[in-house]
């Protein structure tokens, strides 16, 4: 089909949106569920989780591709939902999916306001709106102008990354006993990896972004899942290494730079915004493109009447940081499941697997469910 885009991306822009799409709320939220795990749960939880996570986000591409480029919303419109009942589900699929994103976007807020509040000493509405007018402003520009900001916030990221690791590193261990609290807290680190890792919302964005090109979009999804789950293998063990066992659900850099100290927290709570802003733009930017092909309104009309809510949920201090991201996870990764069925169906309808090939075979398919059910269910476990 023929892929109709607002802009073209290069490789390098494409694969910081799906960074950005994944760092920020869910790899913050790690290390305080991995410091109620052993370290070997961790590890093998990291790789089973890319492994699975490459799989859906290839499938997508795959089920985008078949259909122009199309958000979610569209492609199960064409491709799952039939009969009398296609437009009441389509319109339902709709709200659960507005829901998640905007409950996801909220939780980016949250997080952006809690470092402004720790680091300026500002009320918290003023900081959540702070973050989000200079949030938001990227995103009423387009697409073109989310992809450049989010390459050069990722060398930042990448930047200050490699900074805190050595000043942590320096400052000494906090002492952390490695130890399996519960086997719900196992679960419940899998379905945080596993959103942490999540950029499937912006997958339609790169199959447009990059006109189709199979080569450029695995290439493409590969580096920037593998590069956030190096962000995730960091960031946690770097939180574990100087806080212990005492980190808390405000979101790990916050934690570390509480530990560190001095010019550290500054660079810490940079990487926070960064980190959140970059989420916010790369999911706000997506909602604005679901909204637009399910109404037929204009860009910036969708932008604005998407985005706004996510600032009201956020004021009303509904949870807290982690909190978002969980109710978050379990609805997008439960979403995804009614994706691959779409993409079963398209699979067969073009009788053509472009991207994922023998990959993409049912074996596999039903790994990925399996999976995103794994996924959602530890999101709703307590814990430990």
């Amino acid at each position: 089909m023929e892929i109709k885009s607002e802009a073209k991306l290069t490789f390098a822009e494409a694969t910081s949106i799906i960074i950005g799409h994944g760092v920020g709320a869910g790899i913050l939220s790690v290390p305080f569920i991995a410091s109620r795990n052993s370290m070997g749960d961790l590890l093998w939880i990291m790789v089973l989780v890319y492994c699975i996570n490459l799989l859906l986000h290839l499938m997508i591409a795959e089920l985008s591709l078949h259909n122009g480029g199309a958000q979610f919303i569209k492609c199960l419109e064409n491709d799952l939902f039939t009969g009398p009942g296609r437009k009441f589900l389509t319109y339902g699929a709709f709200i659960l999916l507005g829901f998640s994103v905007i409950i996801n976007v909220s939780g980016f807020i949250t997080g952006g306001s809690a470092v402004l509040v720790s680091w300026m000493e500002i009320p918290p509405w003023a900081a959540m709106s702070i973050f989000y007018v200079a949030a938001a402003a990227v995103v009423f520009f387009g697409m073109k102008l989310v992809g450049i900001f989010e390459k050069f916030a990722v060398f930042f990221m990448a930047a200050v990354i490699a900074i805190l690791a050595a000043a942590a590193i320096r400052s000494g261990p906090a002492g952390f006993d490695s130890c399996r609290i519960a086997w719900t807290n196992v679960m419940a680190l899998y379905s945080m990896v596993s959103f942490s890792l999540s950029a499937v919302m912006s997958v339609p964005q790169v199959v447009k972004g990059l006109n189709g090109s199979r080569r450029e979009i695995t290439g493409a999804i590969a580096a920037g899942t593998g590069f956030n789950l190096a962000l995730v293998a960091i960031i946690t063990f770097i939180t574990l290494y100087s806080v212990g066992n005492s980190v808390t659900e405000n979101g790990a850099l916050v934690d570390l730079s509480a530990r560190i100290g001095g010019w550290v927290s500054v660079v810490g709570y940079v990487f926070s915004l960064l980190a959140l802003a970059t989420s916010f733009w790369a999911n706000t930017l997506n909602l604005r493109d679901v909204f637009a092909e399910q109404t037929g309104m204009n860009n910036r009309k969708s932008w604005l009447i998407t985005s706004l809510p996510c600032l009201f949920i956020a004021l009303l201090g509904l949870t807290s940081f982690v909190g978002f991201s969980r109710l978050a996870g379990a609805v997008q990764v439960l979403t995804g499941v009614g994706v691959i069925v779409a993409y079963n169906h398209a699979r067969k309808r073009t009788k053509s697997s472009p991207i994922c090939g023998k990959a993409g075979t049912i074996p596999f398919q039903i790994i990925v469910v399996i999976g995103s059910l794994a996924a959602t269910a530890g999101s709703l476990l307590q814990i430990l």
